[in-house]
């Protein structure tokens, strides 16, 4: 029983189908859903929550050693991640991680997983990272469904490109493949539309569903009525709250979320519209549809006219003369379904295009970065009913397999026979010839599918006989003997039998000739960049401004010429093969334990059928006897020279040439010279069960982490020695400090002395005089004052005009404050000169503070107050160490919002159980407010604030309770806050009134001066005014704060009142009511 328990089903002692399935279904009861295939992952979907991702579980992952703990997901993250930057086998190089399976194996849920840890991996401390964890959900609300297999199925696939740079993500793109755009219009038996569809009519108010123009939603056609319990319900409204906040989280503005849903609710109207034909045999909108065709018009921004002339006819110019053809009942509902599904294709584009962009700030395309890429893409599908959407998907998992089939099969078995190993050949079921049967030209099932859909005469049956005629006999193609146009193909998972009915439309993906005209010049400016913008080779949508749209490019969308579905989607898929070639590929293969989605049950013929077309057996039979790292000599010796004992060995071939001077011997020797080297390095190691060919070696699996171990050890002692190092520069430092100090207070207790002994030699010279003069006694007379005394201000104690100099003590560590290397450094006087380099540093933190106060006054002032007012938790650009000082005494929970000064954004300083923390409050470009590390983006300061109150802050989720309010209630206590205040106390007297005697001392001014007094400089009293300009400079600010004040009241009353709406609400809302009261009659009728 523990051999078929093992971890590593390559390790098994005997390899056979039973075997195999005991071993995976007896981890599977123990709710080991993870299970290793040599460097191969086997998941499990166990269809219930299992604690295997907690935040501990995460950290022990991170840069561990696979033999220690148990396979999971996060060690293929961790192992792509140190791949990535050359800290395994192989020097830092691209990866990609493979993920595969049949529709509902959990492949959607494990790139979520390696996103979360390769995130957690490479935290950097910028909101970028949490951008990138929002993607997935927002793209699963518009490209995932419920299906009969999966209730989250992807209806698209993706590839995600991870870009790094010194180990932190700098930038990411997604890839999409193939959106199942047909599912807009029509869902089979037990599946549902699009998430986003039911998210809306769920998780929109009433008020915001009369601006949108959505209504009950047993009303919409393109959904069936298919809504669900109340319990579902709940679901979709918390879903769509995800979604925005994920979409505030990105970056997308408020007014293109607006624009965005309300075409979503014209597509859901516009299937409403029904047609019936007049008497002169022209259609149109039946009376029950006009209201729905009134509301797609006002939610697509077009003229309703204009609409439904584009659904009942096609007009054409031919030679200069106008053509009108009126279409068929039939062409007309073909048509507005296929606008429906065009429009819905192109906004899923453009989120993906503005995902793309938002998601690659200031990108220097010059710089070299590493790349992490995930591919999650559909999986095998076999259902009652398979079209067009079913062909595409299944081709790219043959895709797959093939990749799967050539890293593990096809590549090793070569390199063995070609460099002389040993090796008894593995026999496995190679699917190249599938991928011919697809592929081929000018005779494969795409290019015969293209070549029939450039005839507009030709219908799916005909496509069907060609198939038939050209692969009749062909193993891996059976013909089907039925009324309907169907045939089967034999892939690596099983047959399928497909209904090729609507092949050639869906493969043409047309669009009425006068929609795209009309959606351009849409009102609606998202409708009209959608339809503006051009598509590439690999059907990736290409925004572009309206203006730059040439008359070439318009014809050439309708023309002929336009590439068809198919075509893009195989270019994609070369594409995407051609990058994960050039990678280093991870493997998880997914497996769905039962076909009805029950937790704890294992059916093993469902299961043995995904392990027999996925190869697994003969996976680990090559796993287990094969060599996966296969490095070659000098790859080999330039990873491992530090392990390396004898440094005179060549190491490369440029070492070995200037070593060996004969032209006819360098080649050998070169060979020679670098297995040397490579051989030494091996023995200072204990590895076994290698081998050596005639250019490389060949490894185990395990030999990559044994190698990395003995390169850790030396890491660790090279930063011993560092630390000991740095140790050793600080200390001199310190020394050479103090000694500095000591020097300049001997100096002066010196320079005192000689003052002193000056003093008394002077006295006593002059009681001598006066002993030799005898002269009879006076009163002494006091010598005259060489200059008038100058008042010492009160607000300064006495005690610092004379500051002790005193050596740097180091700071005592508190748990309440940070450190500083020193207390009293830099007083009066003491300032040690800095060098050039300290100079430029010190100006360009003076000028990052200056720039971010001009940010503060021009774009953030009016957001922050308040009334007239700042609020008393706002305090201005104060320091860090000003920040915690103020909460040294202060309850648990207090907290204060600040200025950053050195970047354009807020500081949170909290009142922690222990300590203060502080968290950094990023403006994004869309003017949300994000706490760095936190899943949720706010529209103001104020709002973040509420929100945690009720919900703690990562990671300790501590919650804020009381404001840390300012130090005086009369003024700010800050320079940065005293000139913005709307109403200053000084000046909230009459203006009549004389400015009081004492306000030249005021505390808090005077306070404000010794804050802000220049170092090089004493501090001085309030520069004195004439009373007669201090009462004309009060008016002038007061006349200026009460203009500030009445323009702020107006923004910020015309901020809270605004919302965005649709371009054409008014129509929108009247279509609304037209639907109401037609939907109010047609139910009163039966009654009558």
């Amino acid at each position: 029983m523990a051999v078929r328990t093992q971890e590593d089903l390559a390790t098994l002692s005997e390899l056979d189908e039973k075997s195999l399935l005991e071993s995976l279904s007896n981890r599977f009861q123990q709710n080991h859903i993870y299970t290793y295939i040599g460097d191969i992952l086997v998941a499990i979907n166990p269809f219930k929550y299992l604690p295997l991702y907690e935040k501990t579980v995460s950290e022990k992952y991170k840069c561990h050693e696979k033999g220690d703990l148990p396979p999971h997901i996060f060690a293929v993250a961790d192992r792509a991640y140190q791949s990535m930057l050359g800290r395994l086998a192989t020097g830092p190089r691209n990866q990609c991680i493979v993920i595969s399976g049949e529709s509902g194996a959990g492949k959607t849920e494990s790139t979520k997983l390696l996103l979360r840890q390769i995130m957690e991996l490479c935290k950097a401390n910028s909101q970028l990272e949490q951008q990138i964890l929002q993607v997935n959900p927002l793209l699963e609300a518009f490209g995932n469904a419920q299906t009969v297999m999966n209730d989250n199925s992807s209806r698209f696939g993706k590839y995600i490109q991870l870009r790094f740079q010194n180990s932190s993500v700098k930038s990411a793109k997604i890839n999409e493949y193939l959106l199942e755009k047909s599912r807009v219009v029509h869902q089979d038996e037990g599946e549902r539309n699009f998430h986003i569809f039911y998210c809306m009519l769920a998780g929109i108010s009433a008020e915001d569903k009369e601006m949108y123009g959505l209504l009950d939603p047993d009303l919409y056609r393109y959904i069936n009525g298919k809504y669900g319990s109340p319990e579902m319900v709940n679901k979709w409204s918390t879903k769509y709250n995800e979604v925005c906040n994920a979409m505030d989280m990105v970056g997308f503005e408020e007014q293109e979320q607006v624009d965005m849903k309300t075409i979503l609710a014209g597509i859901l109207s516009l299937g409403n519209i029904k047609f019936e034909p007049q008497e002169t045999g022209i259609l149109k909108a039946t009376e029950q549809s006009n209201g729905w065709l009134k509301a797609a018009a006002g939610q697509f921004g077009v003229q309703e006219e204009e609409l439904v002339k584009c659904l009942i006819c096609t007009t054409s110019v031919t030679r200069g003369e106008s053509i009108k053809r009126n279409h068929s009942q039939q062409q007309a509902e073909d048509a507005r379904d296929s606008i429906a599904k065009v429009a819905y294709g192109r906004v899923f584009g453009w989120i993906v295009s503005k995902i793309n962009e938002l998601l690659a700030p200031n990108v220097d395309l010059n710089e070299e970065h590493q790349e992490i890429g995930i591919l999650d893409i559909f999986g095998f599908e076999n259902f009652a009913v398979n079209r067009y959407e079913q062909l595409c998907i299944n081709l790219a998992n043959e895709q797959l397999q093939y990749f799967f089939n050539h890293h593990i099969f096809l590549m090793e078995q070569k390199e063995y026979k070609e460099e002389g190993i040993k090796w008894e050949t593995i026999t496995f079921k190679d699917n190249k010839p599938i991928l011919d049967l697809f592929l081929a030209k000018p005779f494969g099932i795409f290019s015969l599918l293209d070549e029939q859909s450039a005839f507009p005469k030709a219908t799916d049956t005909n496509f069907v006989d060609k198939l038939n005629s050209n692969f009749k006999g062909k193993p891996h193609f059976e013909i089907v003997r039925s009324h309907n146009p169907m045939f089967t193909v034999v892939h690596y998972a099983g047959k399928v039998q497909y209904n090729a009915s609507g092949f050639l439309e869906k493969n043409r993906d047309t669009i009425p000739a006068n929609i795209r005209g009309l959606f351009i010049n849409s009102v609606t400016p998202l409708l009209s960049v959608l339809f503006a913008a051009t598509i590439s080779r690999t059907g990736t949508l290409i925004p572009q401004l309206r203006a730059k749209l040439s008359q070439a490019v318009e014809d050439n969308f309708n023309s002929t010429r336009k590439q068809s579905v198919g075509a893009q989607f195989k270019h994609s898929l070369t594409v995407l093969m051609e990058k994960m070639f050039a990678a280093n590929p991870h493997f998880i293969r997914c497996i769905k334990p039962n076909a009805s989605k029950q937790p704890d049950l294992l059916d093993s013929k469902v299961v043995m059928d995904q392990l027999r077309y996925n190869g697994l057996l003969e996976t680990i039979r090559i796993r287990r006897d094969g060599f996966s790292w296969r490095p070659s000599f000098e790859e080999f010796a330039q990873r491992y020279r530090i392990l390396l004992i004898k440094p005179d060995i060549p190491l490369n071939k440029e070492r070995a040439q200037k070593v060996n001077s004969t032209p006819d011997t360098v080649l050998e020797t070169d060979l020679q010279g670098i297995m040397q080297s490579c051989l030494c390095i091996l023995n200072n190691t204990d590895l076994k069960d290698w081998k050596c060919g005639s250019t490389r070696f060949f490894f185990k699996y395990w030999h990559q982490e044994q190698l990395a171990k003995c390169i850790d050890r030396l890491g660790k002692a090279a930063t011993v020695i560092q630390k000991m190092y740095r140790g050793f520069c600080c200390k001199k430092k310190y020394v050479a400090l103090v000694a500095e100090m000591r020097l300049r207070r001997e100096q002066e207790m010196r320079q005192l002395k000689q003052e002193e002994e000056k003093r008394r030699q002077l006295e006593i010279e002059q009681l001598e005089m006066e002993q030799e003069n005898q002269s009879p006694p006076t009163a002494p007379v006091p010598f005259p004052r060489k200059r008038k005394p100058q008042p010492r201000p009160r607000s300064i104690p006495a005690e610092t005009l004379q500051p002790r100099l005193l050596p740097p003590v180091p700071r005592p560590r508190s748990k309440l404050l940070e450190a500083t290397p020193f207390d009293n450094d830099l007083e009066n006087g003491t300032v040690l000169h800095m060098n050039a380099q300290e100079e430029a540093e010190a100006k360009q933190r003076w000028n990052k503070r200056c720039n971010t106060i001009r940010w503060f006054k021009e774009t953030q002032a009016r957001k922050v107050v308040r009334n007239g007012a700042f609020p008393n938790w706002f305090h201005g650009m104060i320091t860090r160490r000003q920040a915690e000082d103020l909460m040294t005494d202060k309850s648990l929970g207090c907290f204060l919002i600040r200025v950053s000064e050195s970047r354009e954004g807020y500081t949170l300083t909290f009142r922690g159980k222990d300590r203060c923390r502080h968290y950094m409050i990023e403006m994004q470009t869309n003017g949300k407010y994000v706490i760095l590390g936190e899943a949720r983006a706010h529209p103001s300061l104020l709002d973040l604030i509420e929100y945690h109150k009720k919900v703690g802050i990562l990671p300790f989720l501590e919650l804020l309770t009381v404001p840390c309010g300012q130090r005086s209630n009369v003024e700010p206590d800050y320079e940065e806050l005293k000139n913005l205040m709307l109403i200053p106390s000084s000046l909230a007297a009459e203006e009549d009134s004389e400015p009081s005697e004492h306000s030249s001392s005021d505390p808090v001014h005077l306070e404000l001066l010794k804050l802000f007094a220049p170092l090089d400089q004493n501090q001085t009293m309030e520069r004195q005014v004439p009373p007669v300009l201090k009462r004309i400079s009060e008016k002038k600010l007061k006349t200026e704060a009460k203009e500030s004040q009445r323009n702020c009241s107006e923004d910020h009353e015309e901020s809270s009142n605004r919302r965005h709406f649709p371009r054409l609400y008014p129509s929108i809302r009247l279509a609304m009511r037209e639907i109401q009261q037609v939907q109010q009659h047609f139910s009163e009728c039966p009654k009558d």
